[in-house]
């Protein structure tokens, strides 16, 4: 009998679908990054999700969030993602946390996680999660700038120290090292910043955002979770 993961039993096999299905990954940030990654993850079967975001849905985030549209507004990104992906995925199991991730809370969020998604904004939570996760020998996968970018094909799936031409990645590749930490594996884009104006909220600069690369960036890290699932 067909259900809703039909076609990817077809390619991948009944055995290797249960493999995914008994996985727990966590994301840390819903945006426009780390939701089409919480999307993905659930489409591909994943058992288990740990979402993790403070942040309610702006009117601003329609342009690029998966979650975001007219009838969303105002609501919390976890409170929506939990209704969406047991809609999509009946079997799954959703944990929230909806408060911001700090150096000061970190432990509250760890659990024995099969990965972890980076889809933070904030420099310092970045460093402190990434530093955290080494330190629990948990695998992570992190994102850097996706902002002010238009070509998706520019993305690439490496490690930090091949990394160029991304500001948050050169800050991210000094401060990691200062932990030891070289080899984390990201996606990045080579492509240069485009910035048309530039736009200040209170005393912050707000990045310009696409709806494609985003969205690519976020599909592109669950490829590649799902993918070392199906290696072990």
């Amino acid at each position: 009998m067909s259900d809703e993961f039909t076609r990817l039993k077809t390619m991948i096999g009944q055995d290797s679908f249960d493999k995914l299905t008994k996985k727990h990954v966590a994301i840390f940030g819903l945006g426009g990054v780390g939701g089409f990654a919480t999307e993905t993850l659930a489409r591909s079967g994943i058992g288990k999700l740990t979402i993790v975001d403070f942040d309610t849905v702006d009117i601003t985030n329609i342009n690029r969030q998966i979650i975001a549209d007219s009838q969303s507004l105002g609501s919390y990104k976890t409170d929506v993602f939990e209704e969406r992906l047991k809609k999509i995925n009946r079997d799954i199991v959703i944990n929230k946390i909806t408060k911001k991730y700090l150096p000061n809370n970190s432990e509250e969020f760890f659990d024995s996680y099969d990965y972890i998604v980076d889809a933070i904004d904030i420099v310092t939570s970045k460093i402190y999660l990434i530093k955290t996760a080494y330190e629990k020998k948990l695998r992570i996968i992190s994102s850097m700038g996706m902002g002010n970018r238009l070509n998706p094909s520019k993305i690439i799936l490496t490690t930090l120290d091949k990394t160029s031409n991304c500001s948050l990645a050169r800050v991210m590749r000094r401060e990691l090292k200062k932990y030891g930490i070289t080899k984390l594996k990201c996606v990045y884009s080579t492509e240069d910043v485009i910035i048309h104006e530039k736009k200040l909220v209170g005393n912050k600069m707000v990045n310009g955002s696409s709806a494609f690369v985003p969205s690519v960036a976020g599909i592109t890290m669950a490829s590649e979770i799902v993918r070392c699932f199906l290696n072990e």
